[in-house]
This record gives structure tokens, C-alpha cells and sequence, in this order.
């Protein structure tokens, strides 16, 4: 111990922030292996057939799967998800409310991407005025706990939005609806419909668990190199001091 000398308050530091960022590290870790484990089911969810609105109410975790629908879109209530990006053009999200003619509920399907360069025009859209099939999947916000923050609902449509609270939307309109939003596959009555499914890959975590465990080594590697230094100092302070003694 005589060579190691590294000072009451740097012994302070080091106890209480090396653990910290060792345990940083193992939960970004964790988080990785989640997440890797959470896209593969919804991998396996978003390949499965789809299953009908019925048998998606009745889903204790619906995130993802797969529905078929079959009924009417409601042109007169649509909502323009604003702030959206596809390769690096501005526009917006056209979400409708759409009832399954099979369960009668309502469910709020995003038809996909729609590009809206000036502001002055509103975007352009149509709907299809027929009873036709859709085929869509559930979204969940990450990190939302299935819920969103909406914006406020006025009486003057469409509407454009910065977030969507299916919820509240079904209260509005004074019907019975699914609670989240749906977003729909390729088809005749999508538009763009290039979804990610995270926003955040196991390959983010997997760099953050880097970066905190290279500053547990660098705050080690200091701990130890002060130490030593202290000692070095301290003995030839020692060894000067007794040189001029004798």
C-alpha cells in the first residue's frame, strides 16, 4: 500500500461512480437483448396471417398483429399526422376512421405517407367510396405504453395533428373504437406505407454499453495512475528529506 497512494477523496469518487457506470453499461446491455428479443416477435407477428377485428379485441398485447378488415372508410373525419419525413421530403400521415363491416367497430387506419411541399395548398387525397378489404397491422409508439398525447380536436376537418390519441378521437365522434392506431399494408387504398418498426435498434444500446464502459475504464485507469503517481511523489519526498536530515 505504500506504493499506491491515491487520496481519501479520489477513493470517494471512484467507489460511488465506478458501479454506476459498470451498471449502466450491463442495463444498456439488457435493454439490447430486449429489444432484439421484442422485434423478433413482432417479426414473427407482422408474417403471421392476419387475424379479424374480433379476435383483436380480445388480444392481451396487440402491438403489431396482423388484421384483416373489410368495410368503409369515413372521409369526412380525417386527421393529417403532420412533421413526417420520407427521404428527405416534408409531408404528412393520413389517418381515417374505418368501420369493419364484420364486428361493426371503428378502427383509426393510417393509409400511409402523402407529400405536402406547400403549405398554402392542403395535401391531396382520395377515398375510396366502396366497401373494400384492408389489410393492416397495430402500431405502438415505443415507450408510449400504448397511449399518445393528442392534440386538441376542433370541429373544422381534416384535421392536422402533431400526435393522435385514438381514444380520445372515439369519444369525440361519440363512437365505439379500437384504442390504437393501425397502419395499413400495401394496397389500393394506401399511399406510402415504408413503416419502420423502432425507432431505436439493439445496435444503439449495444454503443451506449460501449461508451459506458469505456468511462468505467478511463475513471479506473485514472484512479489507478494517480495513485501510483501520489506514491511516487510521496517517496521522494521521503527520500530528499532524509537526504538533507543526514
Amino acid at each position: 500500500m505504500k506504493r499506491f497512494r491515491p487520496g481519501v477523496i479520489p477513493t470517494v469518487a471512484v467507489a460511488l461512480l465506478l458501479p454506476l457506470l459498470v451498471s449502466l453499461g450491463f442495463w444498456q446491455l439488457s435493454r439490447g437483448a430486449e429489444k432484439t428479443a421484442l422485434l423478433a416477435s413482432y417479426a414473427e407477428r407482422r408474417a403471421a396471417e392476419p387475424m379479424a377485428s374480433t379476435e383483436l379485441l380480445s388480444s392481451a398485447d396487440p402491438a403489431y398483429r396482423r388484421v384483416h378488415l373489410h368495410g368503409l372508410f369515413d372521409a369526412a373525419h380525417s386527421l393529417l399526422l403532420d412533421n413526417r419525413q420520407r427521404n428527405g421530403k416534408v409531408g404528412v400521415e393520413l389517418l381515417q376512421p374505418f368501420q369493419d363491416q364484420r364486428s361493426g367497430l371503428w378502427l383509426l387506419v393510417n393509409r400511409g405517407w402523402l407529400p405536402w411541399p406547400d403549405r398554402r395548398v392542403p395535401p391531396q387525397f382520395t377515398t375510396p367510396t366502396d366497401a373494400l378489404n384492408v389489410d393492416a397491422w397495430v402500431y405502438v409508439a415505443p415507450g408510449a405504453t400504448f397511449q399518445l398525447h393528442a392534440d386538441p380536436v376542433s370541429n373544422s376537418w381534416p384535421q392536422t395533428v402533431t400526435t393522435v390519441e385514438p381514444a380520445k378521437l372515439w369519444q369525440t365522434l361519440e363512437r365505439d373504437g379500437f384504442a390504437y392506431e393501425l397502419r395499413a399494408e400495401p394496397g389500393p387504398a394506401s399511399y406510402e406505407v415504408d413503416w419502420p418498426v423502432v425507432a431505436m435498434g439493439p445496435e444503439k444500446h449495444l454503443g451506449y454499453a460501449v461508451q459506458w464502459f469505456a468511462m468505467a475504464t478511463a475513471l479506473l485507469g485514472l484512479y489507478i495512475y494517480l495513485g501510483l503517481h501520489n506514491a511516487k511523489e510521496k517517496h521522494h519526498g521521503n527520500g530528499h528529506e532524509s537526504t538533507q536530515h543526514v
